[in-house]
């Protein structure tokens, strides 16, 4: 049976506010990395997601980054 590990030092809430935590989730093309580099839950990992797209929404993040 494989049991899958998560990362200890996710915060049990993504807030759209805290843009330093959200861009350790973000690749350096703008896109949200997936499930299996971030190693969050499923539950997490939409959590992070609507987030992030709240903050680009926003302004906070970039929607694209320029390279």
């Amino acid at each position: 049976m494989i049991t899958k590990r998560f990362k200890k030092d996710a915060p049990v809430f993504f807030d759209y506010k805290d843009v330093k935590t959200l861009q350790r989730y973000i690749d350096i093309y703008g896109q949200i990395k997936s499930i299996s580099k971030t190693g969050l839950s499923s539950k997490q990992q939409r959590q992070l997601a609507s987030a992030i797209k709240r903050a680009r929404h926003l302004a906070f993040l970039p929607f694209v980054t320029q390279g």
